[in-house]
């Protein structure tokens, strides 16, 4: 069994691209006019619970990710490979590493969580809870961490899941304990692959300086990118300019 994924590409670089709480396979679809298929093979897996992948239960973590990203790795034959992994993804790639550190050539971290967590407050942590079953939440959410910009209402709406969740419901709360509160930076820190961090200049949370303290702080090869004229959500605000950073990266 292995968790449901699409691919774009046949390319001799390897590269699985992980989504983040509000995403599924489809979040990376953007930036694909923008990819190299000759050069990379991408794939875009669905976490347990979540689009490709929803019919499949589990215990809804991190490092249930990062169990699931390896086998499939394995059932596609590839023996190293590069990471990219948006907001939660962020956080799961590290997992991946952490478990399968020779396999790993390169990451991305795209608004990504540490592998500290989110040092969110009671007040906070339970808002993010209530998002599960209130989409007015969710959209405040998605508005915050795109800098409460005049943003599309209907973009907000389909980035937030409104009226559905890209998850269930019991995945979509699972995962939040395991991204937002978990901590295994013991395990990652001063990891020598290279290592570039995007973050949006108007990402209200995932912010520079929490880069600085965390990725750039754990990682010794690690690099920031901070990207204009967006904020959470670049492959679908910049998918461009996102699609040329990452590559470049790769390429490097």
């Amino acid at each position: 069994m292995t968790i449901g994924y699409q691919t774009y590409g046949t390319g001799p670089h390897k590269v699985i691209a992980l989504h983040g709480w509000f995403g599924d396979h489809t979040t990376f679809d953007p930036c694909w006019d923008a990819l190299s298929p000759d050069a990379f093979t991408y794939v875009f897996p669905a976490y347990r619970g979540y689009g490709l992948s929803r019919r499949l239960t589990g215990a809804y973590t991190v490092e249930e990710i990062a169990t699931d990203v390896i086998a499939l790795a394995d059932a596609l034959g590839y023996a190293k490979f590069s990471l990219i992994g948006h907001s939660m993804g962020g956080k799961a790639i590290q997992r991946v590493l952490a478990d399968a550190p020779d396999r790993v050539t390169k990451m991305v971290a795209v608004t990504p969580v540490p592998a500290s967590g989110v040092p969110f407050d009671d007040a906070t942590l339970g808002q993010f809870r209530a998002a599960v079953n209130n989409p007015v939440v969710r959209r405040g959410i998605v508005g915050f961490s795109v800098g409460n910009r005049p943003l599309s209402a209907v973009w907000i709406d389909r980035i937030a899941g409104v009226p559905a969740l890209p998850g269930t419901p019991e995945a979509f709360a699972g995962y939040l304990e395991s991204w937002a509160r978990g901590d295994f930076s013991d395990k990652i820190k001063g990891k020598t692959l290279p290592v570039k961090v995007i973050v949006g200049e108007h990402d209200g949370a995932l912010t520079p300086d929490l880069m600085k303290a965390t990725y750039l702080a754990h990682y010794p090869n690690a690099t920031l990118d901070v990207m204009s004229n967006t904020g959470h959500y670049p492959m679908n605000e910049t998918p461009v300019a996102l699609a040329s950073s990452i590559e470049a990266f790769l390429r490097g």
